[in-house]
C-alpha cells in the first residue's frame, strides 16, 4: 500500500464515518426540528455519500477487484458520490444564508429566499450527468464526466468564496472571541480548499503525475470541511458533546493505529526481512505487541487533546463562576457589583442580555423601573410555587427567555433574567446559570451586609458628631439665654419710661425684636441638643394638620400666600409621633412660607400608603437645586443670611426618633415637596 492509497483509505473512511455518526446522533435525539438543523443533517448525509462513494472506489483499487465484475457497485458508488457532492455545495450556501440571517436575529428576506432557490440550479444538471455514468463502459468518475469538471469546479469555487465571505461577516458580528476565531478559521480553510480545487480541477496542475494525484486527493478530502462545520455547530450549541467527543477520540485513535501499522509495522517487517533475513511475520507480531502496550497511553493523550478542544467552554464556565465569586469584594456598592456581573456573564456565555433584578423594601412598595412590578409578581409567584427556574409566558412578555431565582437559605432576593437565542440556552449553559444564580445571591447578601455595616458605622460616627454638636449647642444656649432675657427685660422696662421712649423708641424696639430672634435661635439649639424627643397628647392626623395650619394662617395671610390642607387620612398618633410630626410640620410650613412668593400656594396633606401614613408639605416656590438637596439635612447648613441651619436637621432628627423618615421630592424651578413617613399599625387605621 502506497502513501497515497493509505491517505485515501484513511481520509475517505473518516470522511464517511464522522458525519454518519453525527447525523445518527442528531436523528436519534430528534434535534433536526429547526430549519438550520435539518440542513445540517442533510449536509452530513451528503458528506457520507461523497466519501463513501470515493471509499468504495479506493477499496476496489486496493483489493485488486476487477472493474467488469463489480461494474454495478462502482457505477452506484459514482452516482451517489456525484449526487452528494452536487447537493452538498447547494446545501452549504443554504446553511450560510440562514447563518447570516440568524446573526442579525431576523427572518429570511425575499431576496435571500430567491438566492436559496437559485443555489440549487446546479442540481438540475444531474439529469444529464447521472445517465452518462450508466452508459458505455465503466471509467473513473473524472474521466467519465470530463466535460462537466471545469464548470463544476468554478461553481465550487464560487460557493466557497460566498461561504468564506459570509463566515467573515458573521465573525465581525459575533460577540464571543472564541466564536470569532472559529468562524475566521473556517473561512480561511474554505478559501484554502477553493485554491486546491482551482489548482487540481480548474487548472489541471500536475495532471498525470504523482503530485497531481496527491493534489486531487487533497481536493477531494477538502470536502471534509462541511463535516467540520457540522461539528462546529454541534459544539457551538452544545449538542451531545460528550458522545461526539468520545466518537472523535475513537475514530482518531483508529486512524493513528492504522497509519502506524501500514507505514510502521509493515514497512519495518519488510525491511528486516530484506536486510537481515528475519521472518517478517515474527517482526510484525513483536511490533504489534509493542503497539498494544502503547495503545492505552496513546488513547489517553488523544483524549486530553480533545478535552482541551471541546471542553474549553466548560473551563470558561468555571472561570465565570470563580470570577464572580472573587469579584464580590471588589465593589463598594451593590449596583456596581451587579452591573459587572451582568456584563461579564453576557460576554462569557454569549447571551443577548443579562439583568439582575434585586428585590428591596423600596421596590416592594413601588416599582422604580418599567416592568419591575411585573418581575416582582413573577418572583412572588415563584416563591408560592417553590420553583427556582422560571420559563413561562409572563416572562416572555417582558422579552426574557428564562429566569433563575436568586435564593440563599430559603430567602429569595431577586431574579437572574436572561435574554438569548434558544440555541444558546443549552443544558450546559442552563446548569452554569443555575449555579451562577446561587453565587449571585450569596454575593448580594454579602454586599448588603457590608453596606449595612458601613451604614451603621457612619450612623454611629454621625451620632457621635451630632452629640458633640448638641453638647456644644446646649452649652452656648444656656450661656446666652439668661443674658438675652436680661437684655430684653431691661429694654422693656426702659420703653415704659415716656422720656426714654420718646428719644429711643426705635432702638428699644430693635433690641426687643433682635432678642426675640436670638431667643428663637437658642430654642432651636436646645431642641437640637435635646436627647429626649418631645411628647404631646395623642392626636389624630387630620386634627394635627388643622392645628398647625391655624398656627401659621395669620403669617400666610400677611404674606398673601394660599395655605390649605388636603386630609385623606385620619390616623390616631401616639404622643411621641404627635410631638415629632408637629415639630417637623411647623418647621416645614415656616420654610415653605418663607420660600413661596406672593400669590403662591402651600399645601399640607396626609395620605396612607400600604402600612404607613405620609405627611407632605408642598409649595410653589423656586424649588431646591440637586446640589443643595444633598446638604440640606446637615446641621448648621443654611442658604439664608440669618438662619441657623437647624430647622431641617431637627425635622429629620425628630422623625427618626419617632421611628419615621423624612425626605425631599423636588424639581428645580417647580416647587419643593417634603414628605414625612410614619409606620402605623392596622389597629390605629
Amino acid at each position: 500500500m502506497t502513501l497515497l492509497e493509505a491517505l485515501q483509505l484513511i481520509g475517505y473512511s473518516l470522511g464517511a464515518m464522522l458525519p454518519l455518526w453525527m447525523g445518527y446522533l442528531l436523528f436519534k435525539q430528534r434535534l433536526g426540528v429547526v430549519t438550520i438543523q435539518k440542513l445540517l443533517l442533510g449536509l452530513g448525509i451528503c458528506m457520507v455519500g461523497w466519501h463513501a462513494g470515493n471509499l468504495v472506489i479506493t477499496l476496489r483499487s486496493l483489493l485488486g477487484m476487477e472493474a467488469a465484475r463489480w461494474d454495478l457497485l462502482l457505477r452506484s458508488a459514482n452516482t451517489i458520490a456525484v449526487i452528494s457532492i452536487t447537493v452538498c455545495y447547494s446545501l452549504l450556501l443554504h446553511v450560510h444564508i440562514h447563518l447570516w440571517a440568524s446573526s442579525q436575529s431576523r427572518e429570511l428576506t425575499r431576496i435571500e429566499r430567491i438566492r436559496i432557490y437559485l443555489s440549487y440550479i446546479p442540481c438540475l444538471f444531474l439529469v444529464l450527468v447521472v445517465p452518462r455514468i450508466w452508459t458505455g463502459s465503466y471509467h473513473p468518475m473524472i474521466a467519465k464526466l470530463s466535460d462537466f469538471v471545469l464548470p463544476f469546479a468554478l461553481w465550487i469555487i464560487y460557493s466557497l468564496a460566498v461561504v468564506s465571505i459570509t463566515e467573515l461577516l458573521v465573525a465581525q458580528r459575533a460577540s464571543s472571541i472564541s466564536e470569532k476565531r472559529i468562524l475566521r478559521t473556517l473561512a480561511f480553510s474554505f478559501i484554502a480548499i477553493a485554491v486546491l480545487i482551482l489548482a487540481s480541477l480548474g487548472l489541471g496542475l500536475g495532471q498525470g503525475t504523482i503530485a497531481g494525484q496527491y493534489l486531487q486527493t487533497f481536493a477531494n478530502l477538502g470536502s471534509l470541511l462541511p463535516s467540520a462545520l457540522l461539528a462546529y455547530y454541534i459544539y457551538r450549541y452544545r449538542y451531545l458533546e460528550l458522545i461526539i467527543k468520545e466518537s472523535l477520540i475513537v475514530a482518531t485513535f483508529a486512524a493513528v493505529v492504522l497509519a502506524v501499522y501500514v507505514y510502521g509495522i509493515r514497512r519495518i517487517g519488510d525491511w528486516a526481512n530484506a536486510r537481515y533475513g528475519l521472518r517478517a511475520g515474527v517482526v510484525e507480531a513483536i511490533l504489534i505487541l509493542a503497539l498494544t502496550l502503547l495503545a492505552a497511553p496513546l488513547r489517553g493523550w488523544l483524549e486530553r487533546k480533545f478535552r482541551a478542544l471541546f471542553e474549553r467552554e466548560t473551563a470558561l464556565y468555571r472561570d465565570v463562576v470563580a470570577g464572580i465569586s472573587a469579584q464580590a469584594g471588589q465593589y463598594r456598592q451593590l449596583p456596581e457589583l451587579l452591573a459587572a456581573i451582568e456584563t461579564q456573564t453576557a460576554n462569557a456565555l454569549s447571551l443577548g442580555r443579562v439583568r439582575i433584578f434585586v428585590r428591596s423594601d423600596e421596590e416592594a412598595n413601588a416599582a422604580t423601573q418599567i416592568g419591575d412590578s411585573d418581575l416582582l409578581n413573577i418572583l412572588e409567584a415563584a416563591e408560592t410555587d417553590h420553583i427556582r427556574v422560571i420559563d413561562d409566558e409572563a416572562l416572555r412578555r417582558l422579552d426574557y427567555n428564562i429566569a433563575y431565582v436568586l435564593s440563599r437559605e430559603d430567602r429569595n432576593s431577586g431574579l437572574l433574567l436572561i435574554e438569548a437565542p434558544p440555541n444558546a440556552l443549552t443544558p450546559d449553559v442552563r446548569a452554569v446559570l443555575e449555579v451562577l444564580a446561587g453565587q449571585i445571591a450569596i454575593a448580594i447578601e454579602d454586599c448588603r451586609l457590608v453596606e449595612e455595616n458601613v451604614r451603621l458605622e457612619r450612623k454611629v460616627a454621625e451620632g457621635e458628631r451630632l452629640a458633640a454638636l448638641g453638647q456644644m449647642a446646649a452649652t452656648v444656649a444656656h450661656e446666652v439665654k439668661n443674658p438675652l432675657s436680661a437684655i430684653k427685660s431691661i429694654a422693656q422696662v426702659m420703653s415704659e419710661d415716656e422720656q426714654l421712649k420718646a428719644q429711643h423708641a426705635r432702638d428699644l424696639n430693635l433690641i426687643v425684636g433682635e432678642t426675640d430672634r436670638l431667643s428663637k435661635s437658642v430654642t432651636q439649639l436646645l431642641s437640637f441638643a435635646s436627647r429626649q424627643p418631645p411628647a404631646a397628647m395623642p392626636c389624630r392626623s387630620d386634627e394635627l394638620i388643622t392645628n398647625v395650619i391655624d398656627l401659621f394662617r395669620a403669617e400666610a395671610a400677611e404674606r398673601q400666600i394660599d395655605l390649605r390642607s388636603s386630609l385623606e387620612a385620619r390616623i390616631e398618633l401616639d404622643g411621641v409621633q404627635t410631638g415629632a410630626v408637629r415639630a417637623a410640620l411647623s418647621n416645614l410650613v415656616l420654610n415653605a412660607l418663607q420660600a413661596t412668593p406672593v400669590g403662591g400656594r402651600v399645601i399640607v396633606s396626609c395620605v396612607t400608603q400600604d402600612h404607613s401614613i405620609v405627611f407632605a408639605v408642598s409649595d410653589t416656590g423656586p424649588g431646591i437645586s440637586p446640589a443643595v438637596q444633598a446638604k440640606i439635612w446637615e446641621p448648621f447648613f443654611t442658604t439664608r443670611q440669618r438662619g441657623t441651619g437647624l430647622g431641617l436637621a431637627i425635622v429629620r432628627k425628630r422623625m427618626e426618633e419617632a421611628g419615621g423618615a423624612a425626605r425631599i421630592v423636588s424639581q428645580n424651578g417647580g416647587g419643593a415637596r417634603f414628605e414625612l413617613r410614619l409606620a402605623v399599625s392596622e389597629a390605629r387605621r
